[in-house]
């Protein structure tokens, strides 16, 4: 099988090569609760200007825009969080006192713009940092959504002097809210369905891949509202899980019997199965834009459903409802938006299939700044070209982010 024929093939860009000139030195942070953390920081000669770029779960080590950045004088921060490459246990409360520490090192290095950089998950976490660390900090929070305690109001939060965000879906939660399959009728049954809510049966509007699909508003909105329904059963049984846990911990403080300890660290996992199932992304009158047939995991979604690939497959209880779950995380853009109030560049991609036209104009909407530029390039979600041939969206993104900082740096 050829790379072309791989139902998830091209979903990623390799970054280009960094000028000659750039050092890179690793650091090693430690968390205000002792977590430790690491990045790279890639400096050019005269660098006053720094970006920081990081998301919740993946490694931006070699992210597209460091070049970008780095051909246009200013240096780069990337940096990862305790849980980067598994988000079995990615608390997003946790993942703002991993930024705290980097934003600290960097104000610590003496630069004199810092620029918060969101791509794709990272746009929601960054607004999400923006919101706390704007606030004093015994308004901030202290607890997840599942009560595990995390000392925000502890933390020194540095804010960011700009923001620059790059195809920024609304969030985990809120992505996966639009992504996961409402017809699973067995949460230990990958193949059960309900033949009613199947987004991939020809009776409810699929048609055979790449063939567009086409869904009926009626059956979008019973779609829609069942998938609001099965995250609110995953919640519900993430909280009980959660709460049997701090139970068994209240009996070991009373009993110290081991047995109940046992039972405090027994955790229960959250197993999500079928979450590539968004139906804008095989139905392309749906909010539409340019973006090619399938979804961010490949141009078989119908497939990839089913596979072991996705978005919040293995949680703890803590870990879904901080993240994965649409109407318990903390984390979506919307919400925290208007908290920024720094000047704020908002790149769309046109081919994007995470953030859509009508996404992108709600959080262009929600910014707290009356500083916002929102610009549109050609390309798709992870800075790939559209269309072979094409210049790619991180190439277009570095000319845009190149242009907006002269004015501001």
């Amino acid at each position: 099988m050829s790379t072309t024929e791989r139902v998830g093939a091209g979903r990623y860009l390799a970054a280009d090569d960094a000028p000659p000139e750039t050092s890179v030195t690793a650091h090693e942070l430690t968390t205000v609760d002792g977590a430790s953390v690491s990045g790279l920081l890639r400096t050019v000669p005269g660098a006053t200007t720094v970006a920081f770029l990081m998301h919740p779960r993946n490694d931006f080590s070699h992210h597209v825009l460091v070049p970008e950045f780095l051909k246009r004088g200013y240096a780069v921060w990337t940096q990862g969080s305790r849980t980067m490459g598994n988000d079995l246990t990615l608390l997003h409360e946790q993942a703002l006192l991993d930024m705290a520490a980097g934003h600290v090192f960097l104000r610590e290095r003496g630069f004199a713009s810092v620029v918060s950089v969101g791509h794709s998950g990272g746009g929601a976490l960054a607004a999400f940092y923006a919101e706390q660390a704007g606030l004093p900090a015994s308004q901030r929070l202290s607890a997840t959504p599942g009560g595990k305690p995390v000392p925000l109001p502890d933390a020194e939060m540095p804010l960011a002097d700009l923001m620059v965000l790059m195809a920024p879906h609304p969030g985990q939660g809120e992505l996966l809210l639009r992504m996961i399959d409402p017809s699973v009728t067995d949460e230990d049954d990958p193949r059960s369905v309900d033949p009613a809510l199947d987004p991939y049966s020809g009776s409810n509007g699929f048609a055979p891949a790449p063939e567009p699909s086409v869904y009926s508003p009626e059956f979008i909105d019973e779609y829609r509202a069942a998938q609001r329904a099965r995250v609110a059963r995953i919640d519900a049984k993430a909280r009980e899980r959660v709460a049997r846990a701090r139970e068994a911990q209240g009996r070991f403080k009373q009993s110290g019997d081991p047995a109940d300890r046992r039972d405090a660290l027994a955790t229960e996992l959250i197993t999500v199965y079928r979450t590539d199932a968004d139906l804008r992304c095989v139905d392309p009158t749906l909010d539409p834009n340019l973006r090619p047939y399938g979804s961010l995991f490949g141009s078989r979604p119908d497939l990839t459903n089913y596979g072991v690939v996705g978005f919040g497959r293995l949680t703890t209880p803590e870990a879904w409802l901080s993240t994965w779950s649409g109407l318990s995380s903390r984390a979506g853009f919307i919400r925290c938006a208007p908290a920024i109030q720094v000047p704020t560049l908002f790149i769309e991609i046109t081919g994007d299939q995470a953030c859509f036209p009508a996404d992108a104009i709600a959080m262009v909407a929600a910014l707290g700044t009356s500083d916002v530029e929102h610009v549109r390039v050609r390309g798709k979600h992870f800075g790939a070209a559209l269309f072979e041939g094409e210049p790619t969206a991180a190439a277009a993104a570095g000319r845009e982010i190149g242009r907006w900082l002269r004015d501001r740096t």
